[in-house]
This record gives structure tokens, C-alpha cells and sequence, in this order.
């Protein structure tokens, strides 16, 4: 039996009203998504496909906005759910070459792949106690770890390549941050005199805003970038990357995010939620 269809047998979405349910959705998440890619392309073999075979420089936006949908797929899709999955891993069955270093990589091989789910966890779990105000309880956490684990299998990666509890996926983090380095690929990510196209997204009147107000907006928008993605990556992996971080720069940082959470956390639910997310909680009758 190949593995796609013993996944799709076998494996099931998250189950709605879980705790991905719960956050994934919330546009608060999006902040995390910064620090996350910087720990994903940190793995010398993740940055040396995303550097030979992403559009994350010519196309940004529209990679940033494929990645979300993808997500939002894995945790609401249901049935889709499965689909995503495997159009994902067929999607990188040709992503492979040679890194920086010369050494052979390939994006479906087993730590490579688990690597680039796994780093959701940790990033989530540091990340909220700043943008929602309070960290997980130990049974949310527990069920946040469950459920995101799920979501990998889903994906195609192998129960025995993902820890299965808490307590067993630190120390195999810890030996995955040693591998770790700042790639050029990472780098560029944190580059805030990069060159960044304007977003074409919204209504036309907000897009023409846009595009005159981008020559000021861009440079705003790079600093902040690098800001969250340093402030909200784990210090663990910001040591390991050489990262500064300085007390003044962590009060600014739980300022913006007490702010930011203040203000989400009284918006309806269809503001909250991103729309596929407020949609599927709506037909389960969770909004």
C-alpha cells in the first residue's frame, strides 16, 4: 500500500472545536509566521531549497498568501485536508540539490521534512503567552502538541520522525538547533534594505494607496518584520543563530503585542478569524 493512501485511510483532520480550531485561524497567528520561516530555512537544507526552488523573491506575497491557504487547509479542510496533504508532498518530490556547503539535500527526506512542521510547536508556544496574553495550560499544550502532530502525518511524515509526546520532542529540538546556521536564505529574511514588490491584494482604491505610499511603507514594513521574526523566535534558537536581542527591544516587543492582542481579542469573530478559518468554525457552529 503506498503511503498516500494508507494516510488517507487511516489519518484524520483535527477535529473541529479542537485547539487548532481554536488559534490556527486567528490573524494573531500570522505574526508567527515570520519567526517560523526563519527557523524552517535556518536548517541548511530547507534554505538551500527554498533559495533554489521558492518564489519567496520574485513572487512574495503571493508565496506568503499560498502558505497560509495551504495551513488554513491542513487544520479546516476536512476532507481537503488529505488532498493538501498529498499535493504538498508530490509538490516536492523534485525540490532537491546541493547546499551551500556541497552537501546533497532533499526536501522529502525524513528530518528535513518533519523539520519544517515541527517547527510550528515551539514557535506557537513561545509566541503566545505575548500575543494572547497567557501560555497554554498543560493540557492545552498537550493537545496543541497532539493535534499538530496529527497534522503532520497528515502531511506524509512518519510517526517515528516526529516525537510523540512533550517531554520526547524537546531534546530531539535541541539536536535539531545544533544543525542550524544563518543562511542566506535567513538572512535575506531578516534584511530590512531588501527589495520588496508592492502587495496588489484589496480593493483597488487601497492597492493605488498602497503603491504611492510604498516607498515609505516598505522600509515600516521590513523593520517590523525583522523586529517580530528575532523578538518571537525562541531564545534558544536566536542564541544559536547569533540573533541580538536586547532588553529594550523585548519591552517594546510585549508593548506592541499587548496592544495587538488587547485589540484582537474584542473583535467579532468574523474580523478574528481569517475567512476559510471563520467559515468552517460558522458551519460547525462554533462562531
Amino acid at each position: 500500500m503506498s503511503l498516500d493512501v494508507q494516510h488517507s485511510r487511516i489519518l484524520q483532520p483535527p477535529p473541529p472545536g479542537g485547539i487548532l480550531w481554536q488559534d490556527t485561524g486567528d490573524i494573531r497567528t500570522l505574526l508567527t509566521l515570520g519567526p517560523a520561516f526563519v527557523l524552517q530555512v535556518s536548517h541548511p537544507a530547507v534554505g538551500a531549497g527554498v533559495d533554489e526552488h521558492s518564489a519567496f523573491r520574485t513572487d512574495p506575497w503571493g508565496r506568503g498568501a499560498r502558505s497560509v491557504r495551504s495551513v488554513l487547509l491542513w487544520v479546516y479542510g476536512e476532507e481537503r485536508a488529505v488532498a493538501e496533504g498529498r499535493r504538498l508532498r508530490a509538490l516536492h518530490r523534485t525540490v532537491g540539490g546541493t547546499d551551500a556547503r556541497g552537501r546533497r539535500y532533499h526536501a522529502l527526506a525524513a528530518r528535513t521534512y518533519a523539520w519544517v512542521h515541527a517547527t510550528g510547536y515551539p514557535v506557537t508556544r513561545y509566541a503566545r503567552p505575548y500575543l494572547w496574553s497567557r501560555p497554554y495550560t498543560e493540557d492545552e499544550e498537550r493537545r496543541y502538541f497532539a493535534e499538530w502532530r496529527r497534522v503532520g502525518q497528515l502531511l506524509g511524515i512518519h510517526e517515528r520522525d516526529l516525537p510523540e509526546t512533550v517531554e520526547e520532542f524537546w531534546p530531539y529540538y535541541r539536536a535539531t538547533l545544533k544543525e542550524l546556521e544563518l543562511t542566506g536564505v535567513a538572512q535575506e529574511l531578516l534584511d530590512v534594505r531588501r527589495p520588496l514588490p508592492v502587495p496588489e491584494a484589496g480593493p483597488r482604491p487601497v492597492r493605488i494607496a498602497v503603491r504611492l505610499l510604498w516607498p515609505a511603507l516598505r522600509p515600516l514594513f521590513l523593520r517590523l518584520r525583522r523586529f517580530l521574526s528575532i523578538g518571537l523566535l525562541p531564545p534558544e534558537a536566536r542564541t544559536v543563530l547569533g540573533l541580538p536581542w536586547t532588553e529594550a527591544q523585548e519591552r517594546r516587543l510585549r508593548r506592541l503585542c499587548r496592544a495587538i492582542g488587547a485589540v484582537v481579542s474584542r473583535l467579532p469573530h468574523r474580523m478574528r478569524y481569517l475567512p476559510d478559518a471563520h467559515a468552517a468554525r460558522v458551519r460547525h457552529g462554533l462562531d
